[in-house]
């Protein structure tokens, strides 16, 4: 039976680190703030901005929401943005997805400013990402899996790692980071059209799924021993359940646990850790608007845990 890695716990001990962080900059005056751009009243959207308001608030953070109209115009948002850009009470802006049809994604994600942008979506921080400049920020599910993998002990040097998707939020930046020196992994990117999915995810040592489909990765598709990280989350129908609704995973829990060495399950796994490198990632920005030096915040970013050891994201 595959030893359950829990995101939530891991979280915990990071987040007690990020309240370290935080209460250093507060001693100078400043107080890293997190905003969030919503458009429209998508009920799942609202439940994930809710949890990041709540996740900042409990680590000490300022969080603030900006709840536009779903008809709103591109050049009014743009104007929204603009002034969140230029707010310096503001260190992080996130723009929770997805928009409306009408709203181009791309380009108003490129118009939060790249010092502020804490989700890693713009151009600059995706390219400085992938030539591992640490300058760039990284996108959060990404830097919580490798976050995992290191807080975890699992081996990556010379291991296969076999990544399910291929979107640029997930599966794109994670392979420039499992392949870079340090992890040293040998990555395989899949996606909807590969054919005989099955052949590549037996071959892993590492598999990561994030594709958002429902159970894809049964136990026959994984080898013995593998380590198992599912960022899949769907809103599914649960008939017997209070709440109906679900989040569900791309891996089929139950089967793979069988069969797999280590597993994260969802919810409780990727989810937590997602949030965690965000509010890393904003006490960061904050951290360089300040001026602050590295040894202002020595071990702040991550805290401490039995497993992980002590380094900056």
């Amino acid at each position: 039976m595959a030893r359950i890695i829990s995101g939530t716990d891991i979280s915990r001990e990071i987040r007690a680190g990020i309240a370290e962080g935080v209460a250093a900059l507060g001693e100078e005056g400043i107080k890293p703030t997190l905003a969030a751009v919503l458009v429209g009243s998508d009920p799942a959207s609202e439940v994930y901005v809710r949890n990041k308001a709540q996740a900042c608030q409990r680590v000490g953070m300022g969080s603030r929401t900006l709840n536009l109209p779903e008809d709103i115009e591109v050049d009014e948002l743009f104007g929204a943005i603009d002034g969140l850009n230029a707010d310096p009470q503001i260190h992080g802006i996130l723009v929770q997805l997805p928009l409306p049809r009408h709203l181009p994604y791309k380009q108003v994600l490129n118009r939060v400013a790249p010092h502020k942008d804490v989700d890693g979506f713009h151009p600059l921080n995706a390219g400085l990402s992938f030539v591992g400049d640490p300058e760039g920020f990284v996108p959060a599910t990404p830097a919580g899996i490798m976050k995992i993998l290191e807080w975890e002990k699992v081996p990556t040097h010379g291991k296969h790692a076999v990544i399910v998707g291929r979107s640029l939020i997930v599966s794109k930046p994670l392979a420039s980071l499992l392949m870079a020196p340090g992890p040293n992994a040998t990555v395989t990117l899949t996606h909807k059209y590969t054919v005989d999915l099955a052949s590549h995810t037996r071959m892993a040592d590492i598999l990561i799924v994030a594709v958002g489909k429902p159970g894809l990765i049964t136990a026959d598709m994984v080898k013995p021993g593998v380590v198992v990280i599912d960022a899949g989350t769907t809103r599914v129908v649960d008939p017997e359940g209070k709440p109906r609704y679900r989040i569900a995973g791309d891996v089929d829990f139950e089967g793979v646990s069988e069969v797999a060495a280590a597993i994260t399950p969802v919810p409780g796994g990727v989810g937590p850790m997602t949030i965690t490198m965000l509010l890393s990632n904003t006490l960061e920005a904050a951290r360089r608007t300040s001026g602050a030096t590295s040894s202002t915040l020595p071990e702040a970013l991550v805290g401490s845990g039995k497993r992980g050891r002590r380094s900056s994201s």
